[in-house]
């Protein structure tokens, strides 16, 4: 089921508020403007495509969401872009893209194994010959929930310019590789605050080898923070996964071949 933080037509407008643009967007843009044809996983409201439609991107740009709610963001604010409400039990393509990203940490909604191996094989068939699959995740090694306190206020206006304030509080600690957190919006425009319960999965590096590899898929590269840095024992904040179809590519990267050394709320996708 869809979080209600993305099924809420009113929280889905503020999503890109609370999450404004930054380091892993860059990231992100310039692998899309590159690319011939892209597919967006979990597009949200759009954001990237839309940037680089107006960064002059003119192929095929399709962005894939299971959020009604998030594709009507997507739908007023660009129009020029094939969106497509679903996932890939729905919705299934072949060899038909260059480029297929999974940006803002989506890929963390995905909790049980079935879910992400579905996806993975979804993202495998969807590659054209030489294609990439591109996707991130917060490494849980850097414990990323132990800074989701109520504490850490979010402060940012509508857009009829009025204060709404978000705030997160996790659990305790993971219960197996699963956190579950509470995000809380209030201001003038409810009466109460509003309360949405969510849970992310928390994959390292080695079991998202072993579910790559079982859809096909092999790492190509592997980066720990949008500056591509390596994916270091420090630990780095994310597990940033560049994959080809298994026999694209001659050498399968994993985290033990990195020796050297989000956006900053929990809602991301």
């Amino acid at each position: 089921m869809v979080d209600r933080v993305f099924r809420d037509v009113e929280l889905a407008a503020l999503y890109e508020r609370l999450n404004p643009w930054g380091s892993g967007d860059d990231f992100y843009l310039e692998l899309v403007t590159a690319a011939g044809s892209v597919l967006d996983l979990g597009c949200g409201t759009g954001r990237l495509l839309r940037a680089a439609r107006e960064a002059g991107h003119r192929g095929r740009l399709t962005g894939m969401d299971p959020a009604a709610a998030m594709l009507v963001q997507a739908r007023r604010a660009e129009p020029d872009i094939e969106w497509v409400l679903g996932d890939f039990t729905t919705h299934r393509w072949e060899g038909a893209f260059d480029l297929v990203v999974m940006t803002g940490h989506a890929f963390q909604e995905l909790l049980g194994d079935e879910q992400v191996r579905s996806t993975l094989r979804g993202a495998r068939r969807a590659l054209a010959d030489g294609g990439q699959f591109v996707f991130e995740t917060r490494n849980p090694a850097a414990r990323a929930w132990e800074r989701w306190t109520p504490d850490r206020v979010y402060e940012f206006t509508d857009e009829d310019g009025a204060p709404v304030r978000v705030w997160h509080e996790a659990e305790p600690d993971l219960v197996g590789d699963r956190m579950t957190f509470t995000e809380t919006y209030a201001g003038a425009r409810w009466e109460q605050p509003q309360v949405c319960r969510s849970t992310l999965r928390f994959l390292d590096a080695d079991a998202l080898d072993g579910f790559l590899g079982e859809a096909g898929l092999a790492v190509a590269e592997r980066y720990g923070d949008w500056g591509r840095g390596p994916l270091a024992p420090a630990p780095s904040p994310e597990i940033i996964t560049v994959a080809t179809a298994a026999d694209q590519s001659s050498e399968a990267c994993s985290s033990s071949d990195f020796s050297a050394g989000s956006r900053t709320t929990s809602s991301s996708r």
